[in-house]
């Protein structure tokens, strides 16, 4: 029997495959298709701080969508690093600096931190999501990966780190390093502010506070799946996983699930996504057909 493993192709060689017109329109960017996407999902966001903050009937509800969507501007925040979501460069700024106050997540800062992980995918000793230790490998650090709790602690540390601290981490440019700190002081004083709207009124803690720490798991089980029990190894499109999944996740994602796509062509933009995964599909190495499948196996190599 062939071993059909035998006949993929690494993402180079994948890609290589690509005409020149195809692999042109593939990176070919829009600002219309962007700025409806972000309009959808905006949409969706106000609805539910509308709903939460007008104490609009079972507006409990509304906590859970909420915190997801403030979650998963996570996602959009990491294709602004790439700017790809849109056409014009300086909205992909500014949408990545909006979202760094709601995720804690300052974007200069996370730029050059996922620059570096594209570089260095899965490799245990340079990619700096690999920094503080591997990925989960027992039933403790995967319950506390999935609580989100490392997440904060790791972010508030980054923000006093680079607002007063030393920058050393050697994926930060040292010509950023002025922009970081400044970054990371202006969001401190920023959630020093919001905190201290507490005294006066619990609004932010309805509308933020409490949705993002009860969906942080949301994103932290989307986000394992995407380079969880993949091998360390060069080929993108093994070190990194696409999970089959449906229209709402996709969206919610900006595409991001089809994530060996991604890494082995970042130019492509998230709504040229599902044309690179027709094309790329036959070499796939890394996938899941959908989350529950994806963590049900990597539970069952947990120790």
């Amino acid at each position: 029997m062939t071993d059909m493993r035998s006949e993929m192709l690494d993402h180079k060689q994948a890609l290589a495959q690509l005409s020149p017109d195809t692999r042109a329109a593939l990176q070919t960017r829009s600002d219309r298709a962007g700025l409806v996407h972000l309009a959808l999902y905006l949409l969706a966001l106000c609805a539910c701080i509308l709903w939460i903050a007008t104490r609009a009937p079972l507006w409990p509800l509304a906590l859970l969508p909420l915190g997801i969507l403030w979650s998963f501007l996570f996602t959009l925040s990491h294709e602004c690093t790439h700017d790809t979501p849109f056409a014009t460069r300086w909205i992909n700024t500014v949408v990545g600096h909006a979202c760094a106050l709601p995720l804690m997540l300052p974007f200069t800062w996370f730029r050059a931190f996922h620059m570096a992980h594209h570089k260095f995918t899965n490799d245990p000793q340079n990619d700096p999501e690999l920094e503080h230790g591997a990925r989960p490998t027992t039933w403790r650090q995967y319950a506390q990966y999935l609580s989100g709790w490392g997440y904060w602690r790791s972010m508030i540390a980054t923000l006093l780190q680079n607002a007063f601290g030393t920058i050393n981490a050697p994926y930060l440019p040292p010509r950023r390093h002025a922009a970081m700190r400044r970054e990371a002081r202006i969001l401190l004083a920023l959630y020093a502010l919001i905190f201290a709207s507490l005294l006066i009124s619990p609004l932010a803690f309805w509308l933020w506070i409490l949705p993002s720490l009860i969906c942080q798991p949301a994103l932290r089980a989307y986000l394992l799946a995407e380079h969880g029990h993949c091998p360390p190894v060069a080929n993108m499109l093994a070190n990194s996983r696409t999970t089959v999944t449906n229209r709402l996740v996709r969206f919610l994602a900006w595409n991001m699930p089809y994530h060996a796509e991604h890494h082995a062509f970042p130019n492509v933009p998230f709504h040229h996504l599902p044309a690179l995964h027709a094309e790329l599909k036959p070499h796939l190495q890394s996938t899941s057909d959908g989350y529950h499948n994806f963590h049900q196996a990597y539970r069952d190599g947990l120790e």
